[in-house]
């Protein structure tokens, strides 16, 4: 038989931003196959920070995108909420009802009764940021965004004042790399790679301090397993250490920071021993790390998002950005710190995505992280998420899956089963959240839609414009955004116009940028700050140019009476006692971002099914094996997961990786039953890992 020697068509990659909620926002390079479909995804090798390397969950998108549950029409429920019975219905049917009803709702209750509900399910400005435009220009209730980086950023800003620090890829000139609350391995694979790097080419000493041994923590030349919420107390003693034995850099406090003579007296009572008691770790471990850590001035901290997800979480965050100001290390390349940049780094004009200058300025703002509270109308002490205003009667859902990602998920569920609230979810795939809408759309994925992306991790501003066709009848945010809009009588105010593509042409000049023609030329404009400005060279960017010790509360949030003026362990978190000797972190899988991929089946079967990390000498004590079935509950309710006996923490602590579908376990709620809904001073935010549990074997419970 004759060979087949005839030229095979080369690939076609084409560009493209992943839009997923992570610092690293790749620069993508995507195939496209015939048929209108895609195939590989790989990171971009020519982005100095991508630089070729895309983590698994994306490297395997294209099952995602072509997965035979996506949702591909117009659902009307037909059913009991949450039976999943639907019917299908057009376009038109769908959008005519839910303008008719939200324009009901507005007329009997107030324009403040539909609440528009959404986060970070895609990161683009224009698909994520465009619900903004319809609720200004309509008045709906506004919503706090608190559940992922409120408690952090409060933390970084109240003493640096603004949203930078030392670039990551100056970690390839540090000698030590502490990783404080952060799992970089599942979370963000190219920090994960500039330690690994810098390890082999520095010789740099890796640190994690993380409350369990993490896939990062499992490479490090040092874990300190501390318990949850208690990192202000560590900080704090390394401070202590850092005056004791003349490693602070009195001149640079002199030059650069404000209120050092207090904090030298604050943390003179700090000591080793001080801290032990607190966070269950050893004098000796806190003694080694500070040696470690202070011995250099290449000392890099990389802070994660974990340590803050406490009701204490802001003190520690700030407490731990100390520590640089403390040594100094902040004027070296390779030391000092860093968190995320901000959305202000990119100086972005959005005006006329978000329609801020139609935000009526009464409009009542509530805490999206207490959405259960906002639905059952619940009092927290005498306050009500409503304050005073109408009860929530309508939602409009986008990007988020709240019946899964928010706290406190038996409030939650029980308003979504409310019959007189009409919601509207707009998803990819039939999520918990979507079961229980009473109007399902099917929404595009970022290779159907255009859009503009920043990024947290690295300061490049791109754009992914479409590369396929929708499949069946999805339609992008912004569409949804602009026909729901024109329904409900927005008439001419701006946006609600214009196509995605036009919206992002106008938007990047507007703000000074290059056209959009350049983008997709050169595919990103890098606005990353030198070295010097990332390491406030200069001064920092509060209103003296200093480092604040003892930070003005107010600046970030409220000025709460009971918040520390300087770096302390502030003792308001969740209490372990007799009925509830545990507590409890649930952060990321591997495999999962959030809840996104969830649906997808090589991410599932690769991470298994819910489970519980339990120490050994735990399991031990209340004859738990591998394998065994347990439930942890607490006042808000109960969840069975799979037991795996695991050292590399605290006795006291359990470990729950990965956000789950409600239906994975046996009680039909996930791990965020379990989670308060607390919204801590000065500015809010989730308290994921801040949770008092009992634990028991299955069969006792």
């Amino acid at each position: 038989m004759p060979l087949d020697t005839a030229a095979k068509p080369a690939s076609l990659f084409k560009s493209s931003a992943c839009p997923h909620d992570c610092p690293a926002t790749c620069a993508l390079e995507v195939e496209i196959l015939p048929d209108n479909r895609v195939g590989r995804f790989r990171g971009a090798s020519d982005n100095a920070y991508t630089a070729g390397v895309l983590c698994a969950k994306v490297g395997r998108y294209a099952d995602r995108v072509h997965h035979p549950d996506r949702l591909m029409q117009p659902l009307r429920r037909s059913g009991p909420k949450g039976s999943g019975q639907f019917t299908p219905i057009s376009w038109d049917e769908a959008l005519d009802e839910i303008a008719a009803r939200f324009k009901a709702i507005a007329e009997t209750h107030g324009a403040e009764a539909i609440w528009p509900y959404y986060y970070a399910g895609t990161m683009g400005q224009v698909q994520r940021d465009g619900i903004h435009r319809l609720r200004h220009a309509l008045g709906y209730s506004d919503q706090k965004r608190t559940i992922c980086t409120a408690l952090a950023r409060s933390g970084w800003v109240a003493g640096t004042g603004f949203e930078r620090g030392t670039h990551p890829q100056e970690m390839l000139q540090s000698e030590i790399i502490v990783i404080w609350g952060g799992n970089p391995v599942t979370t963000h694979v190219h920090i994960a790679g500039f330690m690994s790097k810098a390890r082999k080419q520095n010789g740099a000493k890796i640190v994690v301090i993380d409350p369990y041994r993490s896939p990062t923590a499992d490479l490090a030349d040092m874990h300190l397993p501390l318990l949850p919420g208690t990192d202000g107390a560590l900080a704090c003693a390394v401070m202590h250490i850092a005056f004791r034995d003349g490693r602070a850099d009195r001149a640079y406090m002199a030059a650069q920071t404000k209120d050092y003579a207090a904090l030298e007296a604050q943390v003179a009572a700090k000591t080793p021993e001080w801290a032990a008691a607190i966070t269950g770790l050893t004098v000796q471990q806190i003694e080694e790390f500070a040696a470690l850590y202070t011995g250099t001035q290449k000392a890099y901290l990389m802070i994660g998002y974990g340590f803050s997800r406490v009701r204490n979480g802001t003190l520690n965050v700030h407490a731990v950005t100390c520590l640089p100001a403390v040594t100094g290390a902040w004027q070296v390349p390779g030391g000092g710190a860093f968190w995320s940049y901000g959305a202000t780094l990119y100086k972005l004009d959005k005006r006329l995505i978000d329609g801020t200058p139609m935000r009526r300025p009464d409009v009542r703002v509530m805490d999206m992280s207490r959405i259960g509270a906002a639905l059952t109308g619940q009092l927290t002490s005498d306050q009500s998420e409503l304050q005073d205003g109408p009860p929530v009667m309508a939602l409009l859902i986008q990007n988020t899956n709240p019946m899964v990602v928010a706290p406190n998920s038996a409030l939650v569920a029980q308003g979504f089963a409310r019959e007189d609230l009409f919601t509207v979810v707009h998803e990819q795939f039939m999520t918990d959240t979507a079961l229980m809408a009473d109007i399902v759309l099917p929404a595009t994925m970022f290779v159907e839609h255009d859009d503009l992306y920043t990024a947290g991790g690295h300061g490049h501003l791109q754009v992914g414009m479409r590369l396929i066709d929708p499949p069946g009848e999805c339609r992008s945010n912004h569409d949804l955004i602009n026909a729901l809009g024109q329904r409900l009588g927005v008439g001419d105010k701006p946006g609600f116009d214009l196509t995605a593509r036009e919206m992002i042409e106008q938007t990047l000049a507007a703000s000074g940028y290059p056209d959009l023609a350049t983008f997709e030329a050169q595919r990103w404009v890098d606005c990353t700050p030198s070295s010097e400005e990332g390491r406030f060279e200069s001064g920092f960017a509060t209103p003296d140019k200093k480092f604040h010790f003892a930070p003005d509360w107010s600046s970030v949030g409220i000025d709460d009476p009971n918040l520390p003026r300087l770096p302390d362990h502030w003792d308001i978190i969740a209490p372990r006692d007799a009925t509830h000797p545990f507590k409890l972190i649930a952060p990321p899988a591997r495999q999962f971002l959030n809840s996104s991929f969830s649906d997808v089946g090589a991410s599932r079967v690769r991470e298994g099914t819910p489970k519980l990390l339990i120490h050994p000498d735990t399991a031990a004590a209340q004859g738990i094996s591998d394998g065994d079935l347990v439930t942890v509950g607490n006042p808000q309710g109960s969840i069975t997961l799979t037991a795996t006996v695991r050292d590399g923490m605290n006795p006291a602590l359990l470990v729950a990786e990965g956000l789950w579908r409600n239906g994975d376990f046996p009680e039909k709620l996930g791990i965020n039953t379990l989670v308060s809904d607390f919204s801590p001073a000065p500015a809010g935010g989730a308290v994921f890992h801040d949770t008092a549990v009992w634990m028991r074997p299955r069969a006792h419970v």
